[in-house]
């Protein structure tokens, strides 16, 4: 707030100093313009001294001459100035610059107004935007710390309304996530509770039929073989639970929402390329879009935008930095976008897995990631009633969304 106010005070003193130089201008050049009459006079009173005389048509600027021997010469009504002569003194009447006045009157009334005008916008500014901006630049701070209570003003100001609001649904959606991932993590941690449990049973099974068997307490065949086979099946039990057990690890961990509507692909062409392309100017990526017709997309628009904003944050980490290409299809009702980048590195034999959840591919060493962007894109895609798939072709890496037409 305090830099506010300094840059006010810089911006009303600026139009003050404008105004003080305009009139310091205007006076000037008024000056110069009044000072005509002082020169005729001077050559009034130089012609009445050589001739004795003089013609009042020679003076533009004067409008009477009077003698003092007229009398009562120093009253008039009009501007005049005393002249001494051979003859005596002279009373000379002149025409004052009135318009010099009221411009000097109509530029100060002006600056005037416009002063008032800024200092009108300023403290406009102060009130819909400077303060209630100085209310909110903390909240994301206390956000990124975790504290998730608080305040968060209510701005009915059209410039921070839905700031506000957009802000509010960000914490909400923070919270409810933390308090899903705290739920998941409660129920994962009394599964495994109650499975390490349950396998105690058959452990101790098979390890009592393992001691008997290793000390040759069953002399009988048939004693032997009941306990291998108590063992084996002790065992099966054993492999049920740690199947449970990688189930559990491996199940959905994020929640997926889609929200079902209609846009035109030409839109989010449009909407994925803008984001790029100045990133890939930058680095002398070329990006190709192949030719296609605008369809009607039966999908989430933001979750498709998500989508391929993926395959392409994809196709920039691992390719090679050449080439990036959005082709299109249809076919059987489904429009196919494929994104294709030039140097693929990772091997045919992957394909099958990278599609995992915090699966990372052979080619991925060297490049951060936590190897969810394409299980994230087959959860969305499966939820929106579409499909991803991905191939290599002439050394390209080609992945393409498969969604349905309006």
């Amino acid at each position: 707030m305090k830099a506010y106010y300094r840059l006010c005070a810089v911006i009303l003193a600026a139009v003050l100093l404008m105004t003080a130089a305009i009139n310091y201008v205007i006076i000037g050049h008024n000056s110069r313009r009044n000072g005509f009459y002082r020169y005729e006079a001077k050559r009034l009173a130089d012609d009445i001294n050589d001739t004795g005389s003089y013609d009042l048509a020679d003076y533009p600027h004067l409008t009477g001459v009077f003698s003092e021997s007229e009398g009562r010469l120093y009253v008039s009504n009009e501007p005049y100035v005393i002249v001494e002569t051979d003859k005596g003194l002279y009373r000379v009447e002149y025409t004052a610059d009135s318009q010099s006045g009221d411009l000097l009157l109509v530029t100060d009334l002006l600056f005037g107004g416009f002063f008032l005008l800024t200092a009108a916008i300023l403290l406009y500014i102060r009130q819909h935007i400077v303060r209630p901006f100085a209310r909110l630049n903390k909240v994301p701070q206390e956000l990124a710390r975790g504290n998730l209570a608080v305040p968060i003003p209510e701005e009915k100001s059209r410039f921070f309304g839905k700031f506000t609001w957009g802000v509010n649904l960000l914490r909400e959606t923070i919270e409810n996530s933390r308090r899903k991932e705290l739920s998941l993590q409660r129920e994962k941690k009394l599964l495994l509770l109650s499975l390490s449990h349950d396998i105690k049973t058959p452990l101790q099974a098979i390890k009592l039929n393992a001691k008997a068997l290793s000390r040759g307490l069953y002399r009988d065949e048939d004693k032997r073989r009941e306990a291998a086979e108590s063992i084996n099946a002790r065992a099966d039990e054993i492999e049920g639970f740690m199947s449970q057990i990688t189930q559990a690890a491996s199940e959905d961990f994020m929640s997926f929402e889609v929200v079902m509507g209609e846009v035109f692909l030409s839109e989010m062409v449009t909407r994925v390329c803008e984001r790029y392309v100045g990133q890939l100017t930058l680095t002398d990526t070329e990006l190709n879009v192949g030719e296609f017709s605008d369809r009607l997309l039966a999908c989430d628009p933001d979750r498709l935008a998500e989508c391929l904003q993926n395959l392409i944050e994809n196709a920039i980490k691992y390719g090679d930095g050449r080439r990036i290409s959005l082709g299109f299809d249809c076919v059987d009702g489904c429009e196919l976008i494929t994104v294709t980048n030039t140097g693929c590195t990772i091997e045919a034999a992957e394909l099958t897995q990278i599609f995992d959840s915090f699966h990372r591919g052979s080619n991925a060493d060297k490049v951060q990631g936590s190897g969810l962007g394409l299980f994230i894109c087959r959860k969305l895609m499966t939820l929106m009633n579409g499909e991803v798939f991905a191939e290599i072709r002439d050394g390209c890496f080609c992945i393409t969304l498969v969604v349905k037409l309006a």
